[in-house]
């Protein structure tokens, strides 16, 4: 079901950046629109995980360095059949944790110093086999074209003021100062409905690469108040990274509205409480 969702809301996302395209330069501006779009993503696919490694800080680790966390990312990831993703650390002592690269043979999960600290073994193996399913699910391609494109909606709206839409347009002014607002408003909210399907199904998955989804409802809990308290100064200064994140870096919401890149986390862990059967508790595993 997200699966289609997902679809149909990039077919979504698609059509608006065209239909600008064409409100401003009619069929010419549609294709110009599609070449800017193809461009962008082409650019997008081979840097964006440099990019928000880079962003953040992301130091790699390896067997040497971080010996025990990197053998969980190891062991999960045959759970789940993938490549074994590169390992990275970035130095922030908020709990969170992102996955990046453009197909599971250039993955790549990034954990925080403050992950290490906070989590239980248990709960840390949750939250790695969370984002290997984001890599499994080539969730960070996904997230990638759709963020480039509501990134070039806004583009293509701002050069509305300037080129004042196609003549032919009925709409007239009006219509392009409404299509300044609109579009970008409209490409926000169904990028960030696409992130939150996302982390729903990456939730589900992840449960059952690690086999327990109350490990992952128990780190849920503890990233959402962790990322109350302890700011994350390199998401706040890149926002447009925030949807990458397992919790929202830019401290959590308690509602699941149409503004926000994350699910409730109390949505998420009943989910994963429904998933395991129990109301509460779970077994110690191999990593306790």
């Amino acid at each position: 079901m997200n699966y289609a969702r997902t679809a149909l809301l990039m077919a979504a996302m698609t059509g608006l950046f065209l239909a600008i395209g064409y409100m401003l330069g009619g069929t010419g501006g549609m294709a110009i629109a599609l070449l800017l779009a193809g461009g962008m993503n082409l650019y997008a696919y081979w840097n964006s995980d440099k990019m928000a490694l880079r962003m953040h800080g992301a130091r790699q680790v390896d067997a040497r360095s971080a010996p025990q966390l990197v053998a969980m990312v190891e062991s999960l990831a045959r759970n789940a059949g993938l490549p074994v993703p590169k390992v990275y650390l970035i130095e922030t002592e908020q709990p969170n944790a992102f996955a990046t690269g453009r197909n599971p043979e250039n993955g790549a999960v990034a954990v925080t110093r403050g992950l290490l600290r906070m989590l239980s073994s248990d709960e840390l193996a949750g939250v790695i086999a969370h984002e290997l399913a984001h890599i499994k699910n080539r969730d960070t391609l996904i997230m990638t074209i759709t963020a480039t494109i509501a990134g070039a909606v806004g583009m293509l709206a701002n050069f509305a003021i300037f080129f004042g839409g196609n003549r032919n347009n009925p709409l007239g002014l009006i219509g392009t100062i409404a299509l300044m607002i609109l579009a970008p408003l409209a490409a926000a909210l169904v990028q960030m409905a696409i992130s939150r399907a996302r982390e729903y199904e990456a939730d589900r998955i992840g449960a059952e690469i690690c086999g327990r989804p109350l490990w992952l409802a128990s780190a849920l809990r503890k990233l959402e108040q962790g990322a109350r308290r302890i700011d994350n100064v390199p998401a706040e200064n890149n926002p447009a990274t925030a949807h990458m994140f397992i919790v929202n870096p830019l401290h959590a919401h308690s509602v699941d509205s149409l503004f926000s890149t994350h699910p409730n986390t109390a949505n998420r862990v009943a989910r994963l409480h429904e998933m395991a059967g129990q109301p509460a508790g779970a077994a110690r595993g191999p990593w306790g």
